[in-house]
């Protein structure tokens, strides 16, 4: 008896920019993003295009896949940094209504890039239980949206874009999700965090000198993600027994291809075990699991009893990771 990932679902918008299409705007070179980071491009949402759009789309398509009437879901995740509204209606309600999934509990849950692990997690928890007995989680973000311009450090990393994963209560033995480690480090919180016109509230009534845009110590950052990467890893042998040998893929957030090779070094593995995709879609935050868990199932490569390792780290801080019999 467990919890399995049935299907994936994507969305990936049509407007693909090259990071020499932005060094026609900042000061950047294709060069310099390459070497540093390994992202070659990111997709940008049309306009008008929100959230919970992307999220829906990537969606039905895991549900299409799955078979699956939009009534026998049971409940529904977003994980997004890039809410439809801040506060309230859930960006997952208004998903809820743009696929009729007239049954399903919805919510949202904010844990930075480590959101869709923290979503498969909590759905994996409430299935089996009470009659519920699929879920619909979703990473969605359309981060274009809340970027400064002016920190070329910083623009230069993020995209958009949904994934989206049904899971099911089988009763499969020894399949699906077999161990799952959530942990958060919310003294360094202010490290990656979205700007407010006061530090005191994020509901101060007066105008914002300038539009909420993600303010990010990139160091700061970057050594936190090289350390979480070891610990995630580290604790899932531990505790699972299994060896790293036993592993087909190793599915990592896309933020980058850095913190994925100091983590190969590390553990003295090749990094072709390590699934990359931050080249072509960039850092999507929530999103960049579930679109990377899609693009590999659409080609093929993960194939029935393939043991995979996944894992998030970002803002909160948070981190953790998951260990899926596929």
């Amino acid at each position: 008896m467990g919890v399995i990932i049935k299907t994936t679902g994507a969305s990936i918008p049509a407007n693909r920019i090259t990071n020499d299409d932005l060094a026609k705007k900042i000061d950047t070179t294709d060069e310099w993003i390459r070497s540093h980071t390994g992202i070659g491009c990111r997709h940008f949402a049309d306009e008008g295009k929100v959230t919970s759009d992307l999220a829906a789309e990537a969606g039905k398509q895991a549900l299409e896949r799955a078979h699956l009437a939009p009534e026998e879901i049971d409940v529904l995740i977003v994980a997004t940094a890039t809410p439809d509204y801040f506060g309230f209606p859930s960006t997952a309600c208004l998903v809820q209504a743009k696929l009729g999934l007239t049954n399903a509990a919805a919510f949202d849950i904010t844990a930075g890039c480590t959101g869709f692990i923290y979503g498969i997690d909590i759905a994996g928890s409430m299935l089996g239980k009470f009659g519920r007995k699929r879920a619909l989680v979703i990473g969605a973000e359309t981060l274009s949206r809340i970027m400064d311009w002016n920190d070329r450090a910083t623009c230069v990393l993020f995209g958009d874009g949904a994934g989206a994963a049904v899971l099911e209560y089988s009763d499969e033995e020894g399949n699906g999700i077999l161990h799952s480690w959530l942990q958060a480090k919310g003294d360094g919180a202010l490290n990656l965090y979205l700007s407010q016109p006061s530090r005191d509230s994020a509901y101060v009534r007066h105008p914002f000198e300038k539009d909420p845009s993600v303010i990010m110590n990139g160091k700061n950052v970057y050594m936190f993600a090289v350390k979480a990467i070891t610990d995630i890893i580290e604790h899932l042998i531990a505790v699972s027994g299994f060896n790293l040998e036993d592993f087909a893929w190793i599915v990592p957030h896309q933020a980058n291809a850095r913190i994925v090779q100091a983590a190969a070094k590390r553990f003295g593995i090749p990094e072709t075990k390590f699934y990359m995709n931050m080249e072509e879609y960039a850092n999507t935050s929530a999103a960049s699991v579930p679109i990377a868990f899609n693009e590999m199932a659409e080609k093929g490569l993960l194939k029935k009893g393939d043991l995979v390792m996944t894992m998030g780290f970002g803002a909160g801080l948070t981190y953790g990771g998951t260990i899926i019999r596929w």
